[in-house]
Parts: C-alpha cells; structure tokens; sequence
C-alpha cells in the first residue's frame, strides 16, 4: 500500500472514529433528557425555577421601581440561584449509577468514561438552558416598558448559561465522589459557594483591611461574581468565558478521573 493510500485509510479511521465519539455522546444524552422528562421532577424543577426568578426580579429586586429598562434585578440573583437549583439537577448523574450499580454496566459499554461524562454534562446543561430561555417573557416585559438594550441582555443571558454550566460541572465531579445524592449536593454547595464568596463585595471589602491589594484582587478572580458582573453588563470578554469553561474542563476532567478510579476498583 502506497503512503497515499495509507494516509486516506488513516484519515477514514479517524473520522470514523469521530462519528461512532458523537454518536456514543449522542446517545448518552438523549438518555439523560428522557430521564428528565420520564418523571415529574423536570416540570417541577422548571416551575420552581420560574416562580423563584419572578420573586426575585420583581419582589427582591424591585424590578418596577428602579425605573429603568434593563434585566438587572433579573440578573442579579442567578449566581445564588444556581447556588442551589444547579446542584439539585446534577446531583444524581453519577451517584444514583453507583447507588443502581449501574455505573459498571455503563463503563462495560462500547462507550469511553469521557464520552459518557460529556453525555451527561450536555443533557444537563441543556435542560438548564431550556428553564433559561423558558424566561423570555421576561425580555417582552422589559421591551413593552421601555428601550432596552438587547445587546447587553444577550450577555447576560450568556453569562447566566456559562455559570450555570460552571456549576453544574463542578456538581458533576462531586456527584462521582460518592453514591449519596444529599452529599453530593451538599459538597457541590459548598463549593460553588466558595466560588461566590470569593467575588462577594462584603467578603472583600473585609480581606482588603488586612491583606494586600494584589491578593484581594487575586481572590476576587477566583469568583464567579467578578466574572458574570462584567458579562452582565454587556461586556463580553473572552477571559471571562475563559474562567467558565476552565471550571468546566477541570470539574468534567476530575469527574474522568473519578470514573476511572471506579472502573480500576
């Protein structure tokens, strides 16, 4: 065989390769959104989610009162939103494998951990998305009382699904740990919290009295606050979609690793 001929047959392995990779992600997502949807938590999920960012945006936030025409007080609230919403959808994708014993029959599958991980993460994330854009009455709200400025609600929409991913990620990774779903959603609580209080103004306005500048502002890049604020704002920086996807990568990455433990095991 020629070395033409032998890179041509490469070539189709690897796309070949890359096609069955899809299709295995594919499948493991479509397993997981019908999983959602098999049972009444989903729709429950949706409605709560839905009711909590009324009160929030026109309760809490005063939405009519600050007379302008922007989704701030919409906004505001998703980073402790998600706090615990997000941990309440993710906190089953792995334990209740382990606690079924179904985790072994999954990894016995013509499917890698990784494609399995990325299933999962994308089912999820996309149901998050759905309950997001499940709020455009929002944006037609917003619309009727004034001029906005759609540019800067599309980023924060953005934001707002990044973060959500961001934290669902890292719900993904505890949700390996351990086959107990209060757990899970107890550590991913913990953690995503970490991630707000990092960002939080009253926590920096506390370490600025004692600690360097450039520390505060090292800890401050840490949080998702500091992040989504700007996203929100309209300001669409790639360093900012960098952190969320990063937090993705390295949560979805350790979930991988988890995996691979309790397939070893």
């Amino acid at each position: 065989m020629s070395n033409g001929e032998t890179q041509v047959a490469q070539a189709s392995g690897e796309r070949g390769e890359h096609s069955m990779a899809f299709h295995n992600i594919k499948t493991i997502a479509k397993r997981e959104i019908s999983g959602y949807f098999a049972s009444p938590v989903a729709y429950v999920f949706i409605v709560i989610f839905l009711l909590l960012t009324g009160f929030f945006t026109f309760m809490v936030g005063r939405f009519f009162d600050r007379g302008e025409a922007s989704l701030a007080a919409f906004f505001l609230w998703h980073p402790w939103l998600y706090l615990f919403l997000v941990p309440s959808v993710g906190m089953r994708l792995w334990s209740e494998e382990r606690r079924l014993g179904t985790i072994e029959l999954l990894l016995t599958m013509p499917v890698s951990p990784w494609q399995a991980i990325v299933g999962k993460f994308l089912a999820s994330w996309a149901f998050l998305a759905l309950a997001l854009v499940l709020t455009f009455p929002l944006v037609f709200t917003v619309n009727y009382l004034g001029d906005p400025d759609f540019g800067v609600i599309l980023c924060g929409y953005i934001g707002s699904l990044f973060m959500a991913g961001a934290y669902l990620a890292v719900t993904c990774m505890t949700s390996a740990l351990t086959r107990n779903q209060v757990v899970s959603f107890i550590i991913s609580v913990v953690l995503c919290l970490f991630l707000i209080l990092a960002g939080w103004p009253p926590v920096l306005e506390m370490l600025i009295k004692w600690a360097d500048p450039g520390l505060v502002d090292t800890v401050a890049a840490f949080s998702v606050v500091t992040h989504f604020d700007s996203v929100q704002l309209g300001v669409l920086d790639s360093r900012d979609l960098i952190y969320f996807l990063s937090i993705m990568v390295f949560s979805l990455f350790t979930t991988g690793v988890i995996i691979r433990g309790h397939r070893a095991g």
